[in-house]
């Protein structure tokens, strides 16, 4: 098992407040690690690191842990480019699109599903990612949602079951039925493939009733719960997440003072998705609001053909600090360690000794021109373990 020493890290990001300037970040200034079987041997002062089978100069550039990304939707087919336009020219975004992604996808074979898939995962790496959670929710039938799971499967160990999507047009004058197939043989055929079970709770999918019988069907499952919530406007889905105590809550938009308060003292994580307010020209969420409040805060992509078809946490970061007012740090927190928190794992978004090597070099002497260069493809190199929701990447 050979090792690699990464020296001449300008400004290494642990996200261990134990470490360097004692900050969220970490900032080691001046930094070596040790790279080993996948995992961080060591890290540490410069002046100090051990010595390794292979050593490599980073120049000065800025190292930070892999992006951990907790919302996308990738086992898809078709395009929905036209749909876009029409935003653009002034058309509201509504819930009822996702039907034209289901007809492609029911359409499409298993090998088509993977390779796009393995198409955006490659583009998410390229950019930083190491860590991505994806969602069935395009099959909306027994088969196909267990197909989908199956099909991203291949790709992440955080897979998440989203046939509480929209209710198809079959089910459109029967959506108890619909509900019922959900929580009866359609969840008996995922959760094999499923670590998560999700509801997109709001106005023309599914109301707070319906996702509290879907979320309890998949607990009895084994199956942790997750929620998009006040997306399109206020409604009962953060409160609903908060009651729970489920991990996260996602969109989280619109919100009254009382769900800022209930996501506080729940603990449960406020995933924000700032891709969707730029590819929708909605209002973003409050996330200094939220920070200020002592809310934790995720950052992800929701990278989908509809609402949000990116992959690309730098641009969420640069939007995070940009239109949501938070800081730079606050920001890169949020995409790594953040995200980390709303996948209930400890094992990742940070970089300690004996941890995952989930590790990104930038090119750049600061993580701060995640933020202040927006656009601009910094990350030059991505190391990291295979398995566990992370990408084969690097040595």
């Amino acid at each position: 098992m050979s090792s690699l020493l990464l020296t001449g890290i300008g400004q290494l990001v642990t996200n261990d407040p134990g470490v360097g300037d004692g900050s969220p970040l970490g900032l080691l200034p001046d930094a070596a690690l040790v790279i080993e079987g996948g995992r961080l041997a060591w890290l540490g002062p410069a002046a100090e690191a051990p010595e390794a089978d292979q050593a490599r100069d980073v120049g000065g550039r800025a190292v930070v842990p892999g992006f951990v990304d907790s919302h996308s939707h990738l086992v898809f087919a078709g395009d929905r480019s036209a749909e876009f336009a029409a935003r653009m020219a002034g058309q509201a975004y509504e819930a009822g699109g996702i039907a034209t992604t289901v007809a492609a996808t029911r359409a499409a074979p298993d090998e088509a599903l993977a390779a796009g898939v393995a198409r955006h995962v490659e583009e998410m790496r390229r950019q930083g990612t190491t860590t991505v959670e994806i969602k069935s929710g395009y099959g909306l039938t027994r088969l196909d949602e267990a197909r989908s799971l199956a099909v991203a499967r291949q790709f992440t160990e955080e897979t998440t079951f989203l046939g509480a999507h929209v209710v198809p047009p079959e089910y459109a004058d029967d959506p108890a039925g619909y509900v019922a197939l959900v929580t009866g043989p359609m969840l008996e055929a995922c959760a094999p493939f499923a670590r998560w079970i999700d509801v997109f709770c709001e106005r023309g999918a599914f109301d707070a009733d319906q996702a509290r019988t879907i979320l309890a069907a998949g607990r009895a499952a084994g199956l942790g719960g997750r929620l998009h919530a006040n997306q399109l406007g206020p409604g009962p889905g953060v409160q609903l997440a908060c009651e729970l105590g489920l991990v996260a809550v996602d969109h989280c938009t619109h919100l009254s003072g009382e769900d800022v308060s209930a996501l506080r003292e729940s603990g449960t994580v406020a995933t924000l998705l700032p891709g969707v307010e730029f590819s929708t020209r909605s209002s973003y969420p409050d996330a200094r609001g939220l920070v200020d409040a002592g809310v934790t805060v995720a950052l992800a992509t929701d990278c989908n053909p509809g609402s949000c078809y990116t992959s690309s946490m730098p641009l969420c970061i640069a939007l995070a600090v940009r239109e949501m007012h938070l800081t730079p740090a606050e920001a890169l927190w949020s995409a790594t360690a953040g995200g980390a928190r709303a996948l209930g794992r400890d094992d990742l978004g940070r970089l300690a000794p004996g941890g995952r090597a989930d590790v990104i070099v930038l090119d750049a002497p600061s993580y701060v021109h995640l933020a202040y260069r927006p656009g601009v493809p910094l990350v030059i190199e991505v190391l990291g373990p295979a398995g566990g929701g992370g990408f084969p990447t690097g040595v």
